[in-house]
């Protein structure tokens, strides 16, 4: 007996073409796959017959829903605009969104700097988190998960998704695998992280019944981004720091952007090189190019002005003149 084929629409022909391309190149693909797997069961539904990627279709599926922000639907419209050209390269005919018709600021979200008192604070909660009888470990995991965001810049999906594997305690470091934009890198820890590191493999049970997870959740699998971010809210409260709204912080991912700029204060009071030394934290923070991290010395000198004319005098031509900074 054939096994029932995902895609049933007339399109699914070129819909897994292109998801076998892409995953061929070495994208896992799968918020994507998804999303064309709702794509085409709405062609499926909405016009069984339809030959060819149309207009009509393509304005129809992306535009923007109620309550929708402005990324989501971009996502869909860059997704289809994917699917069309790869169709338009093999033969099908496919209208191509065009890519000035709609776009997002990649650098519309200016991101909260914890201060040295702030994330001191952050860790004595964290430190003192109560026990939970439904998850035993949540007070050992969130100390040691914000330290190591804190202390290597990570995102919250590679903190995550890191197995016990990946933390190599004997060198110090953390082997991170599968992160945005398909990169892989290895991470050096400090002295200071891999001690915590080790003492919580002593005193939590790691991989009780087979989870290869570093940050085991008590319910399977890795703890899932939601119950972090609800924790950290929970903290920030605890600690009495204030949450500014919706899209203005603090965010358990501006502790990325504390690790970047922290760094980038510390080059410069040193007086390294930051033409040399910037390509080093592109790469230790997994960036696609040199425009995230660049944005940081213009993050840098705006909350440290005792040393933007230093930053200035260094490399005033690699600065970005705007102000807004990614979310990555």
């Amino acid at each position: 007996m054939s096994e029932a084929r995902p895609y049933k629409s007339s399109l699914s022909i070129p819909i897994e073409g292109y998801i076998a391309e892409k995953q061929a190149l070495g994208y896992a693909f799968k918020k994507g796959s998804a999303l064309l797997k709702i794509f085409d069961s709405y062609v499926h539904s909405h016009c069984p017959t339809e030959t060819v990627l149309s207009k009509e279709l393509v304005i129809e599926w992306t535009a923007r829903k109620p309550n929708e922000t402005l990324s989501t639907q971009c996502g869909r419209i860059s997704l289809l605009r994917g699917l069309a050209e790869y169709m338009n390269r093999v033969g099908y005919s496919a209208y191509v969104y065009p890519k000035a018709m709609n776009t997002v600021n990649r650098y519309s979200y200016i991101p909260y700097i914890f201060s040295n008192i702030e994330v001191k604070r952050i860790f004595e909660v964290c430190d003192q988190y109560p026990p939970n009888s439904c998850a035993p470990n949540r007070h050992l995991v969130l100390p040691l998960l914000l330290r190591m965001l804190y202390g290597c810049g990570l995102r919250i999906s590679e903190a995550m998704q890191l197995t016990i594997q990946d933390v190599d305690l004997n060198s110090g470091s953390l082997y991170i695998r599968n992160a945005k934009f398909n990169k892989e890198r290895i991470l050096p820890i400090s002295e200071s992280l891999k001690e915590r590191c080790l003492e919580y493999c002593k005193t939590v049970d790691i991989g009780r019944l087979g989870n290869p997870y570093f940050f085991p959740s008590p319910f399977g699998g890795h703890y899932s981004e939601s119950t972090l971010y609800k924790l950290f809210r929970d903290v920030l409260w605890r600690a009495k720091i204030p949450h500014l709204g919706r899209g203005k912080g603090p965010r358990i991912h501006d502790f990325r952007h504390t690790f970047a700029v922290n760094c980038l204060k510390k080059w410069v009071l040193d007086g390294r090189d930051l033409n040399n030394s910037l390509p080093y934290l592109s790469a230790y923070l997994g960036h696609e190019d040199m425009r995230g991290s660049q944005r940081y010395l213009r993050l840098t000198a705006d909350l440290y002005p005792d040393i933007t004319s230093k930053i200035e005098e260094i490399c005033s031509y690699i600065i970005p003149e705007v102000r807004q900074y990614e979310a990555d």
